[in-house]
């Protein structure tokens, strides 16, 4: 079970979007999130008639390391970090400040 999943509230800790909230569209790879709205750049794209693409500049969102995020506790209005632990025998994931489930 991930720390971070798809539809996760979440607020990025360092980098040049520090501090931005953003919800987790999809997960790259295993240590990287895309974050809808947040980490955009800039790529010339090349047009193809074939595809029937335009060529032009498009902003496109790049992932982000998962150490660089944190989940958002709507509770205290902070990132705060993910924990474990069994309720009726499921695993269900939990803020460390408040230890309250995540829902999700």
């Amino acid at each position: 079970m991930k720390k971070i999943r798809k539809g996760d509230d979440v607020v990025v800790i360092c980098g040049k979007d520090k501090g931005k909230r953003g919800v987790v569209q999809r997960i790259e790879s295993l240590n990287y999130v895309v974050i809808q709205g947040l980490n955009k750049v800039k790529k010339h794209v090349k047009p193809n008639p074939a595809k029937g693409t335009v060529g032009g500049i498009t902003e496109i969102e790049k992932p982000v390391h998962i150490s660089n995020i944190a989940i958002y506790n709507a509770a205290t209005k902070k990132a705060d970090r993910v924990g474990f632990k069994l309720d009726d025998g499921n695993k269900v994931r939990y803020y460390k400040s408040s230890s309250e489930p995540i829902n999700s």
